[in-house]
């Protein structure tokens, strides 16, 4: 009696398909260079946005954000926001002087980079002519950027912190 529910347990189970393999993740990008490639794009049109905002016009940062995600885009909206409501005025463009990619993994949808920015013809004043620029601020600096992958596949910048860098500095 055993010996034909064995058998029937082997028949049966001998025509289960096979689990399905996990899929294998489809990278973002092709390679690496790819990322980083996009990654500058990303940051060059964000400056070119931040160089055309009209700080007295809220419709004008959208293309900042439409390009940032995480506490980099919510530093953003609170700085810009306190900087209407004040009635700041910002002359001047930032410039990218240098980007390198720094890492970036399969299937690259974080990206890191070091950026050299100078932002020495910036300057921030309130609506009676003072300048509201830190006297202590360089006019060239570091940063640190980390890019990730949104659902639409663009990279976004994420986070950004300064960090030292003497050939940036010498710039």
């Amino acid at each position: 009696m055993l010996a034909p529910l064995a058998l029937a347990a082997t028949v049966l189970s001998a025509c289960t398909p096979a689990p399905e393999p996990d899929p294998t993740p489809t990278a973002a990008f092709a390679s690496e260079a790819e990322a980083f490639a996009a990654a500058e794009e990303t940051y060059r049109a964000f400056t070119v946005a931040l160089n055309e905002i009209d700080v007295s016009d809220p419709a004008t940062f959208e293309r900042l954000y439409a390009l940032s995600s995480g506490s980099f885009e919510a530093s953003d909206r609170e700085t810009y926001s306190k900087m209407h409501a004040e009635r700041y005025i910002v002359t001047g463009d930032t410039e990218v002087i240098s980007f390198s990619g720094k890492s970036s993994a399969f299937p690259f949808e974080s990206v890191v980079a070091d950026l050299c920015i100078d932002v020495s013809a910036v300057e921030v004043t309130d609506s009676t002519g003072v300048s509201q620029v830190n006297p202590e601020r360089p006019d060239v600096y570091a940063l640190e950027v980390t890019f990730i992958m949104d659902s639409s596949h663009q990279l976004m910048i994420d986070s950004a912190r300064k960090i030292e860098d003497e050939s940036c500095a010498s710039s």
